[in-house]
C-alpha cells in the first residue's frame, strides 16, 4: 500500500470514530430529556402552581423544555454546519432551518424565565406549624435535594431537626435550612447557565449567518472567539459546581452539552478552513 492510500485510510478511520462519538453524544442528550421530565414530573406533584397555566407548565418543566429545545437546535446546527452543502442552504431549506431555530430560541428563552421562576421558589420559607415528626401521615413531603422529594415519614422526620422550614411556594413541603440554601444556590446557577447558553446560540447564529456570506473579518473573528471562550468558561464552572454539589444529572447534562458543542465548534472551524481554501 502506498503512502497516500495509507493516509486516506487513516483519515477515514479517524473521521468515522469522530462521527460515532459525536452521534453517541447526541443520543445521550436525547435520553436526558426523559430523565429531566421524570424528575420534574415528581416535583410538579407538590407544587402549588396551577397545572393548567402555560406559565406554570414552563416553570414546572423548564429543564425538560430547555433540553428538548436545545437538542433540536443542536441538530439544526449540525445540519447546517456539517451535513448540508452551502449550495443547499438557500431558499426554502434556509427559511425552514431558520424558522425552526427561531421556535427553539423562543422555547429556550421561555425555559430561562422558567428557571428564574424556579429560583424564586427558594426566596421565601417559614417555620413549620409543628414539630416535624408530628406532621407524619398528614400529606407532607420532604425536600431532600434540589428537585428531589421524599415522603415525610417516621424516619426522615428525624433527619431535619427542629429548625425545619416550610417552603412558601410549594404545597406542604418541609426542608432543612441547609438544603433550602443549597437548593437556592443550585437554582441560581441554573439561571446563570441558561443565560450563558442563550449567549452561545446568539454568537453561533451570527457566526453561521456570516459564514454563508463569506465569513467574518479576521479581527471580528478574534472578538467572537474570545467572547465564546468566556461564555464556555462560565458553563464549565457551572458544571464543576454541580459536580461538587452532588447534582449528578445537572453535571452530566452540562458536561455532555459542552462536549456536544465542541463538535459544533469543530464543524464551524472546518467550514471556515474550507472557505479560506477557496479564496
Amino acid at each position: 500500500m502506498n503512502d497516500m492510500a495509507q493516509v486516506a485510510r487513516t483519515a477515514g478511520w479517524k473521521y468515522q470514530l469522530f462521527r460515532s462519538v459525536k452521534y453517541a453524544t447526541y443520543l445521550a442528550l436525547s435520553f436526558n430529556v426523559y430523565l429531566f421530565f421524570e424528575q420534574e414530573l415528581l416535583a410538579s406533584d407538590v407544587s402549588q402552581l396551577d397545572a393548567l397555566s402555560v406559565t406554570a407548565m414552563v416553570q414546572l418543566f423548564s429543564a425538560t423544555l430547555d433540553t428538548a429545545a436545545w437538542l433540536v437546535l443542536l441538530l439544526l446546527f449540525e445540519l447546517e454546519t456539517a451535513i448540508l452543502p452551502d449550495e443547499k442552504l438557500v431558499g426554502l431549506n434556509r427559511w425552514l432551518i431558520h424558522g425552526l431555530r427561531l421556535v427553539c430560541g423562543a422555547a429556550i428563552v421561555s425555559a430561562f424565565f422558567g428557571y428564574v421562576g424556579e429560583w424564586q421558589v427558594f426566596f421565601e420559607a417559614s417555620s413549620i406549624p409543628a414539630a416535624p415528626c408530628t406532621l407524619v401521615d398528614q400529606g407532607w413531603t420532604l425536600l431532600t435535594g434540589f428537585d428531589e422529594f421524599a415522603p415525610l415519614d417516621a424516619t426522615s422526620c428525624l433527619t431535619i431537626g427542629t429548625d425545619a422550614l416550610q417552603i412558601t411556594a410549594l404545597d406542604q413541603v418541609v426542608v432543612s435550612p441547609q438544603i433550602f440554601t443549597d437548593a437556592h444556590d443550585l437554582a441560581m446557577v441554573d439561571v446563570i447557565n441558561a443565560g450563558a447558553w442563550i449567549l452561545v446560540v446568539l454568537l453561533l447564529e451570527i457566526e453561521v449567518r456570516q459564514q454563508l456570506q463569506g465569513g467574518l473579518p479576521a479581527r471580528l473573528q478574534w472578538v467572537f472567539n474570545g467572547a465564546k471562550a468566556l461564555v464556555y468558561a462560565t458553563l464549565a464552572l457551572a458544571a464543576v459546581y454541580w459536580g461538587f454539589e452532588g447534582d449528578f444529572l445537572d453535571f452530566w447534562d452540562a458536561a455532555l452539552w459542552l462536549f456536544a458543542f465542541v463538535f459544533i465548534e469543530m464543524n464551524v472551524f472546518e467550514w471556515q478552513r474550507e472557505l479560506g481554501a477557496q479564496d
